[in-house]
């Protein structure tokens, strides 16, 4: 099963404009938020250096992943 997880912060413009178009993905994929200022621990296992960071995984393993906003149609390729 694939899963996405996008790495985010509060105070990052770019992860504000990502996220109505991730708000719409979640119809066709699940998406865990994580928030990089209070999950240290799991921002640094996944060696995020920059947000917004989206990592696409299936069966518990990283596919592939993209950094900054994308658009809607962007996100359903790269999730293809």
């Amino acid at each position: 099963m694939k899963k996405i997880f996008l790495f985010t912060a509060e105070w990052c413009p770019s992860c504000k404009t990502l996220e109505p178009v991730m708000d719409r993905i979640k119809s066709t994929i699940p998406v865990e938020k994580i928030n990089i200022e209070y999950e240290t621990d799991r921002t640094k296992a996944a060696k995020v250096t920059s947000v917004p960071t989206v990592i696409l995984v299936e069966n518990g393993e990283e596919i592939r992943r993209f950094y900054g906003p994308r658009s809607y149609e962007q996100v359903l390729e790269f999730i293809k």
